[in-house]
């Protein structure tokens, strides 16, 4: 199927950009890498009167650290992040994330505020940012904000975002010394979406462990403390008492009503926890030191 009709602007700055999407209101639709916005498109799944093509716009492809953050460009790609040109918050988190985002045509054009936009539940970034506690900046003609990731996705496919406001960036907080971080999902190949997913933080220093499901039927399931899905023991061979029946009770509450999926999301979270790996200083920060 063809798209319906619609005008394409192709803004060089973001105050034109945003001046655009003012202007058109609910008939206009931001478009980055397409990777989502294409299809829809062609199904017909949405018919906007104007599509505003954001990939040029140099101030969206930034990136480096402001305080203990590290800023990314709305429109840096899933590639830009596999190939090291945007710098990670530990040895390959990041990196490691994007590199099992779809196929590689899809990464050298999809792009990380896309991405959030769309709030597809099974969504790698959804999923990992959200357990590394990012924040996501938004723009609109009249003023700028910063909203939680965890704010930021109302449901499945929907966000935050009000009329005329598009994401400009997001703040990924420094991975604390010691750290460790663990993301697993399930594919039935290759490439696809994923039918369960996992990411986990470990910070034995702050006795933290921030555990995120996605692939849901809604947002992200965020676990803040995670230690109670291991019973009562902290200690380092607590993966092995990680506790089902805590995990299927948790993911019951949380409207995941099938008994086969609840324990796919439950073995998948497992072994985020188990491959949960020490997160290195940031490689750039040490050539910069």
């Amino acid at each position: 199927m063809k798209p319906a009709r619609f005008a394409l602007a192709r803004p060089r700055d973001l105050e034109t950009a945003l001046s655009l999407l003012a202007e058109a209101g609910e008939a206009g639709k931001i478009m980055a890498g397409g990777q989502s916005l294409g299809p829809m498109l062609n199904l017909r799944l949405v018919e906007p009167e104007l599509v505003i093509d954001i990939a040029g716009i140099e101030e969206l492809r930034r990136f480096g650290h402001e305080g203990d953050r590290l800023v990314i460009g709305a429109c840096i790609t899933h590639a830009d992040i596999e190939d090291g040109r945007v710098p990670d918050i530990g040895d390959g988190v990041l990196a490691r994330v994007a590199s099992g985002i779809a196929y590689r045509a899809v990464r050298n054009r999809g792009t990380l505020g896309g991405s959030l936009a769309h709030a597809d539940p099974a969504a790698d970034w959804l999923t990992t940012l959200m357990a590394l506690d990012a924040m996501v900046e938004v723009a609109s003609k009249a003023a700028r904000r910063r909203v939680p990731l965890g704010s930021f996705v109302t449901g499945a496919l929907a966000t935050a975002l009000e009329p005329g406001e598009l994401i400009t960036a997001l703040h990924v907080p420094a991975i604390a010394k010691g750290a460790r971080f663990g993301f697993v999902k399930h594919c039935r190949k290759v490439g696809e979406f994923a039918h369960a997913m996992s990411a986990v933080v470990i910070d034995p220093e702050r006795d933290r462990l921030r555990a995120v499901t996605g692939a849901i039927d809604a947002p992200p399931l965020v676990i803040e403390d995670a230690h109670a899905l291991l019973g009562k023991t902290r200690s380092s061979g607590s993966v092995r008492r990680f506790d089902p029946g805590i995990v299927d009770a948790a993911f019951q509450t949380a409207g995941i009503e099938d008994a086969v999926d609840r324990h796919v999301h439950a073995t998948v979270l497992r072994r985020a926890i188990e491959n949960a790996w020490p997160v290195m200083p940031d490689r750039s920060r040490r050539q910069a030191a």
